[in-house]
């Protein structure tokens, strides 16, 4: 029984080298008509196996054409996701606080392109994003951009979007949703930066009415302190986008030691236009008033 055994494997493993010998033969030979033969040599195998218990099993195409895609979109993500983080290694200094100020006020603001921005900024490493408008059309979109930014989040830093968790922080909006913080996404209008005057004013008169302070203790230390007071740095780079030469009320007590980055337009904006303002930010020498 063994040697039988023994016999019809030697003889399946003869029809299989045959096979495989006559299909590359014919493949070189016959070029287009190889799929006819393909299917022939199918149907003869199945028909030479079938009595042995064995069959063929017909491949998964759809499903392999569609974990092929996944791979090379997770292989595409990890890619981006290694040169970003490298990119940002390389200079010799990074802001912490980085503002996107768009001023084009004749065309309809790009939740998508200001959501890439968002995520680019989380892969170099940058710890604090404001994005402001003149016309508060961000603000009053605040959910409509958070869901661009998870999924663009998503998208473009696949796998290792954890790591990346943004906190969407406004003050003026309950609703907002609160992730893992590992870097904080601030949606601003003109009343925000007014207002935040407003408090650390409000704060000051209340530190002199309990005595803590004097009236003549109020200069630019002390309500820079009281404006820094809500743990948000000041921005360190501002990114300008349009031709008006002007931030139209960003923060005006905030950016007085900022550095101001004038781009044409945030609407398609790419990659390479993007580091090239952190390139310019690292070279330059800031003073700080000095």
């Amino acid at each position: 029984m063994t040697g039988l055994y023994e016999l019809v494997w030697r003889v399946l493993h003869a029809l299989l080298c045959l096979h495989r010998t006559l299909t590359s033969w014919l493949r070189v030979r016959f070029g287009t008509w190889n799929w006819i033969w393909r299917r022939c040599c199918r149907a003869a195998s199945a028909a030479v196996l079938a009595p042995l218990g064995f069959t063929l099993r017909k491949p998964a195409v759809g499903r392999n054409r569609r974990h092929h895609r996944h791979s090379r979109s997770c292989l595409a993500a990890a890619h981006h996701r290694m040169r970003w983080r490298a990119d940002g290694r390389s200079l010799e200094k990074l802001p912490v606080h980085m503002g996107l100020v768009i001023t084009e006020v004749e065309q309809e603001p790009s939740f998508s392109d200001i959501a890439s921005l968002v995520v680019w900024c989380m892969a170099v490493g940058i710890s604090y994003i404001s994005v402001y408008d003149h016309q508060g059309i961000f603000k009053r979109n605040n959910s409509r951009l958070m869901d661009e930014i998870l999924k663009q989040q998503q998208e473009l830093l696949g796998l290792d979007c954890s790591k990346y968790s943004p906190e969407f922080a406004n003050s003026n909006d309950k609703d907002d949703q609160v992730l893992n913080c590992h870097l904080a996404v601030k949606v601003l209008s003109p009343e925000d930066g007014k207002a935040d005057i407003v408090r650390a004013a409000q704060d000051f008169c209340q530190l002199v009415a309990q005595k803590q302070k004097r009236p003549t203790d109020l200069d630019v230390d002390m309500l820079g302190s009281l404006l820094s007071s809500n743990g948000c740095p000041d921005p360190d780079l501002v990114l300008k986008f349009g031709p008006v030469d002007s931030t139209l009320g960003f923060l005006p007590w905030h950016i007085r030691l900022t550095e101001i980055v004038s781009l044409p337009s945030h609407l398609n904006i790419s990659y390479e236009d993007f580091f090239s303002a952190l390139r310019q930010y690292a070279a330059c020498e800031q003073r700080l008033g000095k």
